[in-house]
C-alpha cells in the first residue's frame, strides 16, 4: 500500500471540510457576539435556550447528508448515475418531509416550544423571536447540510468549503448591520442567521450548474429500502447532533436551578465556543468519511486503518493544543462575551470553561470511531456510540450532579461521558482489528 496518495487526500479533505464545519459554527459564534454586544446577559440566556433547535436541524441535515452521502460514495464507482441521482433524490425527498415538519412546528408550536426549552418571562420574547424564525427557515438549513454533503462525496470538498464560508461572512455582515444599524435586535440576529444558507447553497450551485456533478434530482418514486439505508447510515451524525441539543437543555435545566439566568447565559458563552471546537471535530470525521467510503468499497481494510490512525492523531494533537491556549487565555476569551462586565457571569465562565473543555481529546476519538464503523456499515456500533457519550451518559450524570448541587460536576458532566465512551470505542475497535488481522492471515495461507 503506497501510504503518499492516501495521506495527501486526507489532508486535502480534512482541511476544506474543517474550514467548512468551523465556517457554519462561526456564524453561531458571531451572533453570540453581537447579541451580547446588543442585548447583554439576558440576550445570552435567550440565544443558549434557542440553540438546541439548531442541533435538531443540523442532526436531521446531516443525518441525510452523511448517509446519503456515504451511500453514493460507496456506489461511485460500481453503479449507473441513474442509482446515483436515485441515491440522492432520495434523500431530497426526505429533506422536505422533515422540513415540513418543522415548518408546521415554527406556525404553530413555537411558543410551546419556547416555554418547554425553558425561558421564563425575562427572556421569553427574545427566545421566541430567535427560535421562530430558524424553524420557519428550516427547509434552507436542511437542505444546506445536504447538499455539502453530498458534494464532498462528489470530489468537490473545496467547494462546499467556500459555499459555507460566504455565508458565514455575509452573516456576521448582516449581523452587524441589522443589530446595530438598523437596531432590529434579536429579529435581525435570527434574520441575519437565516440568510446565510442561501448564500452558501448559491456558492454551492456551481458544482450543478456547471455540469460538475455526478448527482442531480431526477422524478422518480420514493423508495423505502433506500430511504432506511440512508437514515441508517447517517443516523450516528443524527445523535451525534441531538445528543448536542439534549445536553443543551439538560444543562440549561440545571444550570438555571442552581445559578439562575446569569448561570444560564455564562453556559452560552462555553456552549457556544464549543461548537466551534466540535466543528473541528466534525469536520475532520466528515473530511475523512468519504475516503473511508470509498476504501470499504475497494475492500481495502489496510488503508481504511491507516485513515483511522491519521484522523485520531490530528485530532488529539488539535485537542492539547487548542485546550492550552483555552487555558492560559480563559480571561480574554470570555471577556470578548462579557461586554456588561458582569464579575458573576465572568467567574462562572472562566472555572466552567477550564473544567468543561477537559472533554476535547475524548470527543475528537469518539466522532471518528462513529465515522468509521458507519463507514465500514457497521451502523449500530456507530449509532451506539453516539448514543452512550451523549444521552445514555451524560443525562443521568447530570442531575446526579444536580442533586449534589455540584456546580463543578455538572462542568465534568461532558469530560467523563466523553472518556467512558472513548474507552468502549476503543474496547470494540481492538476486538475488529483482531478480526481483520485473522482474516488477512487466513488469505495469506491460502
Amino acid at each position: 500500500m503506497d501510504r503518499r496518495p492516501i495521506r495527501s487526500d486526507f489532508f486535502r479533505y480534512i482541511l476544506a471540510n474543517v474550514i467548512s464545519s468551523v465556517g457554519v459554527s462561526i456564524y453561531i459564534l458571531i451572533d453570540t457576539f453581537f447579541i451580547s454586544k446588543g442585548m447583554g446577559s439576558e440576550g445570552l440566556a435567550a440565544l443558549n435556550l434557542a440553540l438546541p433547535v439548531f442541533n435538531f436541524l443540523n442532526g436531521f441535515g446531516l443525518m441525510l447528508g452523511m448517509g446519503g452521502g456515504s451511500k453514493f460514495s460507496m456506489m461511485y464507482c460500481r453503479t449507473e448515475r441513474v442509482e446515483t441521482d436515485r441515491i440522492f433524490s432520495n434523500a431530497f425527498m426526505t429533506m422536505l418531509l422533515i422540513a415540513a415538519v418543522f415548518e408546521i412546528m415554527g406556525l404553530f408550536f413555537s411558543k410551546q416550544i419556547t416555554h418547554l426549552l425553558g425561558a421564563d418571562a425575562a427572556v421569553f420574547e427574545m427566545s421566541h423571536s430567535y427560535l421562530r424564525k430558524i424553524l420557519l427557515f428550516s427547509p434552507a438549513f436542511l437542505m444546506n447540510n445536504l447538499l455539502a454533503c453530498f458534494m464532498r462525496n462528489d470530489c468537490a470538498p473545496r467547494l462546499a468549503m467556500l459555499g459555507m464560508l460566504s455565508g458565514s461572512l455575509v452573516n456576521v455582515v448582516l449581523d452587524y448591520i441589522f443589530i446595530f444599524r438598523l437596531d432590529m435586535g434579536m429579529n435581525g440576529a435570527a434574520l441575519a442567521t437565516c440568510i446565510a444558507p442561501f448564500v452558501s447553497m448559491g456558492v454551492m450551485s456551481i458544482h450543478i450548474i456547471t455540469g460538475w456533478n455526478a448527482f442531480s434530482l431526477r422524478l422518480t418514486l420514493p423508495s423505502p429500502k433506500l430511504i432506511r439505508e440512508i437514515v441508517s447510515l447517517g443516523m450516528h451524525s443524527f445523535f451525534t447532533e441531538l445528543s448536542g441539543g439534549t445536553v443543551i437543555m439538560i444543562f440549561n435545566f440545571v444550570i438555571y436551578r442552581l445559578l439562575g439566568n446569569t448561570g444560564i447565559a455564562a453556559y452560552g458563552v462555553i456552549a457556544n465556543i464549543g461548537i466551534v471546537f466540535t466543528a473541528i471535530y466534525v469536520g475532520i470525521s466528515s473530511g475523512v468519511q468519504p475516503l473511508m467510503c470509498r476504501y470499504h468499497g475497494r475492500k481495502n481494510d489496510a488503508a481504511i486503518c491507516y485513515l483511522l490512525r491519521l484522523s485520531v492523531i490530528t485530532s488529539l494533537i488539535f485537542s492539547v493544543c487548542a485546550y492550552i491556549v483555552l487555558f492560559l487565555q480563559t480571561s480574554f476569551i470570555v471577556g470578548i462575551f462579557n461586554s456588561s462586565g458582569n464579575s458573576t457571569l465572568r467567574d462562572i465562565a472562566e472555572h466552567g470553561l477550564r473544567l468543561y473543555f477537559l472533554f476535547m481529546p475524548f470527543m475528537g476519538i469518539n466522532t471518528i470511531m462513529s465515522v468509521y464503523f458507519s463507514s465500514n456499515e457497521k451502523t449500530h456500533t456507530a449509532q451506539m456510540i453516539s448514543l452512550l457519550r451523549g444521552t445514555l451518559l451524560v443525562i443521568p450524570l447530570a442531575f446526579i450532579a444536580f442533586s449534589l448541587r455540584s456546580i463543578n460536576l455538572v462542568w465534568l458532566t461532558i469530560p467523563v461521558s466523553e472518556l467512558v465512551t472513548a474507552a468502549v470505542a476503543g474496547a470494540i475497535f481492538a476486538f475488529d482489528l483482531r478480526r481483520i488481522l485473522s482474516e488477512d492471515l487466513k488469505l495469506a495461507y491460502r
